[in-house]
């Protein structure tokens, strides 16, 4: 059998069509990283990004990038100490527990929503963030209820961005 330039031209075109193709189709399988932060004097810690928007099935890693602090990840959930309901209802709740420098921690998503989370340590500091998976019903759920936001600190209620801002940015970063 004998190949030509054009068949290896065209198997070559073939081949980097279907990779295309198929990462478009592996997107909601990438994981996105959160990092955990904070400066040197531990004055300030962080999330970030501290909003993202992802699809369900996609896999969120945070991982503690600050040397000087433990952090966490703790979804808002009355399974974590009590906390206000801030994920969707049927979303199962996590906590990371202390995770020292350079550990890191996943959650696969898989219902849609909004979910807000904090850092045990830091949440009266504003050490706060919000995952969206899909698209969030436009009315009802946690958000419209005035109890979820009872007992948080103010730091914290401030810090969230907004569901708008997130759907339109896609990720949003530390101000």
């Amino acid at each position: 059998m004998t190949v030509v330039r054009r068949d290896v031209l065209g198997l070559g075109g073939g081949l980097l069509a279907a990779l295309s193709l198929s990462r478009r189709d592996v997107w909601a399988e990438e994981v996105v990283e959160i990092r955990m932060q904070g400066r040197a004097d531990g004055s300030h810690v962080w999330f970030d990004p501290i909003g993202v928007l992802i699809k369900p099935g996609q896999m969120v890693r945070w991982i503690n990038l600050n040397p000087g602090n433990s952090h966490t990840t703790t979804a808002y959930h009355p399974a974590n100490f009590g906390r206000p309901l801030r994920v969707p209802e049927t979303a199962k709740s996590w906590d990371s527990d202390y995770l020292l420098p350079d550990e890191s921690f996943s959650v696969t998503f898989t219902e849609q929503g909004v979910y807000d989370y904090y850092c045990v340590p830091h949440e009266h500091a504003g050490m706060v963030g919000r995952i969206i998976v899909g698209k969030p019903e436009a009315h009802g759920g946690w958000m419209e209820q005035v109890a979820a936001s009872r007992g948080l600190p103010d730091e914290a209620l401030k810090a969230f961005p907004t569901v708008e801002e997130i759907m339109a940015k896609r990720l949003v970063r530390q101000a």
